[in-house]
């Protein structure tokens, strides 16, 4: 392919587009990529998960959401092994799979993309996408790897002008396709976005919501980390809710509500002031007592 037409971006991403959208995905049959038994982490005295579960499943937006030091963060350098659970199972197409360390988990699958992202403004994106993982024989194959970036970016339907153009110049959604494309490099089943949203404006959040949306159309198995239930409610199929480093509840995004949700982050469900509130429910519908009858 000559160096030319790998520059006439607009039409080589719109056949890449058309091609990867009637292409099938391998991974649209498997079930259960992922399932984590009884995790736990502790640093000292302080614990940071304690028994948590979780499944994921092909073609499936698992988000894990909690208040701040529920232990998402923990959880995510886990699965990314950054941290090696103390304790606990990890398996992968059920297989038991220990992760202890990140390329234990690139190996497996496991691909993570965390909140700063980890770009080098000053490179352009081919050089971002392939940093580290250079095609070459006695020589930088840069035609190839400009065509690669093409196709990746074609796959994620991308909005980017030009592979050419450097990272800073990007915006916060375009660096953010930018760090899923350098994920799916190495094939993963299982892709983790560590807070993919967070201070974005509407229109930038839109263009990534719409990213996780066709990774799960690929098949893939995708964890979200958020705060924004509006984000979550929009592009997830179960919520998963940790609170003080357990698990507080599974949820449906077709069924639940977000009042539930936040009651389950919140703990609200589980104080004094409710029992309280509920007692008074319960006493002000209970029935009047029976006057006793009198003889006149």
């Amino acid at each position: 392919m000559a160096r030319g037409e790998g520059t006439a971006h607009p039409y080589l991403c719109r056949e890449i587009k058309m091609t990867s959208a009637t292409a099938p995905s391998p991974t649209a049959t498997d079930s259960n990529v992922l399932s984590l038994r009884g995790i736990t982490k502790t640093f000292g005295a302080v614990n940071a998960l304690t028994d948590v579960d979780l499944d994921v499943t092909a073609g499936e937006v698992v988000a894990i959401v909690g208040d701040n030091g529920a232990g998402k963060s923990t959880l995510v350098k886990v699965l990314a092994g950054v941290h090696r659970a103390d304790s606990g199972t990890i398996t992968f197409h059920g297989s038991p799979a220990p992760i202890d360390s990140p390329s234990s988990a690139i190996e497996l699958g496991i691909a993570t993309v965390f909140q700063d992202l980890a770009l080098c403004e000053n490179l352009d994106v081919v050089e971002n996408l392939f940093l580290g993982r250079e095609i070459n024989s006695l020589r930088l194959d840069e035609v190839q790897m400009e065509t690669k970036s093409w196709e990746l970016l074609g796959q994620l339907s991308a909005r980017i002008p030009t592979v050419r153009i450097p990272v800073a110049s990007l915006s916060g959604g375009q660096r953010q396709t930018v760090a899923i494309a350098r994920s799916l490099l190495g094939e993963p089943r299982i892709i983790i976005l560590d807070e993919p949203t967070a201070a974005l404006g509407v229109a930038q959040t839109a263009e990534v919501l719409d990213l996780i949306e066709r990774l799960r159309e690929r098949g893939l198995g995708v964890i979200m980390i958020s705060h924004n239930m509006e984000d979550v409610r929009a592009v997830a199929d179960r919520i998963v809710v940790l609170r003080l480093g357990r698990n507080n509840g599974v949820f449906d995004v077709a069924t639940v509500s977000s009042q539930d949700i936040v009651a389950a982050i919140t703990g609200a469900a589980q104080n004094a002031v409710t029992r309280r509130a509920a007692r008074r429910t319960s006493a002000d519908h209970a029935p009047a007592p029976t006057p006793e009858s009198s003889d006149d």
